[in-house]
């Protein structure tokens, strides 16, 4: 039995059976050696960021990473460029004339605001030919991308990043795994050198045991339920069709995902955030990203589909949003 909290660090008396059979199962999931269970996302990529960075590191991230990883390439040292989103060849232009003598590449797998993916073995190919590591955060793929064998097991598991030396993967456990946490997935050596290096998890207090056997139970569902991630992508697709013709009519279109995340442009930041507001008094809960959370320009609506809708939800959900959008000046 254990309390509400984890009482300290992991490192002194915070560590349980419940944060060990998480390790172990979220890196069978994921196809990587091991796992390290962070209090959060947030601390895992400032974590595994910090660790590796410093001033002999050149930090190559795309212009779309999450906050999390740039509070993380701040807070390291590292020199640090961005590169144009999901561009292999502006990542490399970066990467061939580097002075430092260590490389890290930073990506998203499937990308919150916009849903789109990156190209990861465009990526991976990248990161072997200058030697450097690629970090994946599969904050919105795990639990939802996959195929054959490892539907829900994210977009490294199958693959030939899933292993690779060269790639290290950090996670949450707050969406698909329907708890909070974070992990960072990676090779025994990784681990070891978190274990030592990573303040964001040597001084945190430990992830609660309940939170911990939350996640757990969601990633043996993951396992033995693969049509609930396949049921994801599946009502994504039947939001995107619903919406389809009235933002044809506008002249738009949805950034087309291949996860959970249907993103829809639109013309300003007020008008997102009254759409949003519209939607909820309607009784359909949407995202509104907006300045200063994203870049001015790119104020979007986020759907985000869920693998128990039914056609009849995923159709009233679509009729209140085609009404908000008609309106739209």
């Amino acid at each position: 039995l254990w309390g509400a909290g984890a009482t300290s660090s992991r490192l002194v008396a915070g560590t349980t059976s419940l944060h060990l059979d998480l390790e172990q199962e979220l890196a069978m999931l994921a196809g990587m050696e091991t796992a390290l269970v962070f209090s959060s996302g947030y601390l895992a990529n400032i974590g595994v960021i910090t660790a590796l960075g410093g001033p002999g590191t050149l930090i190559v991230a795309d212009e779309h990473c999450h906050a999390s990883m740039i509070d993380g390439f701040r807070l390291s040292r590292s020199r640090t460029e961005s590169f144009t989103h999901n561009s292999v060849e502006d990542a490399g232009r970066l990467l061939s004339d580097r002075p430092e003598p260590r490389a890290l590449i930073a990506v998203e797998s499937l990308y919150s605001v916009l849903g789109d993916e990156a190209p990861l073995a465009g990526l991976l190919a990248l990161a072997e030919e200058h030697d450097a590591v690629l970090l994946i955060d599969e904050a919105h793929s795990l639990g939802v991308t996959g195929t054959g064998n490892f539907q829900g097991c994210g977009s490294v598991a199958g693959t030939a990043l899933a292993g690779h030396p060269n790639v290290i993967m950090t996670a949450t456990l707050s969406k698909a795994l329907g708890s909070q946490g974070g992990a960072v997935l990676g090779s025994a050596l990784v681990r070891e050198h978190l274990l030592n290096r990573a303040r964001s998890f040597i001084f945190d207090t430990g992830l609660a045991p309940a939170s911990a056997a939350a996640a757990l139970a969601g990633v043996r569902i993951i396992r033995a339920e693969p049509w609930r991630a396949e049921s994801v992508r599946s009502n994504a697709a039947a939001l995107a069709a619903g919406l389809a013709p009235v933002l044809a009519a506008r002249g738009a279109a949805l950034d087309r995902a291949a996860g959970a995340v249907q993103s829809i442009a639109m013309p300003s930041a007020e008008s997102a955030l009254a759409a949003a507001r519209a939607a909820r008094t309607a009784g359909v809960r949407i995202g509104c990203f907006r300045p200063p959370s994203v870049p001015d320009g790119i104020s979007r609506l986020r759907l985000t589909a869920r693998a128990t809708l039914t056609p009849e939800e995923i159709e009233d959900s679509c009729a209140v949003l085609r009404g908000i959008l008609e309106e739209l000046p």
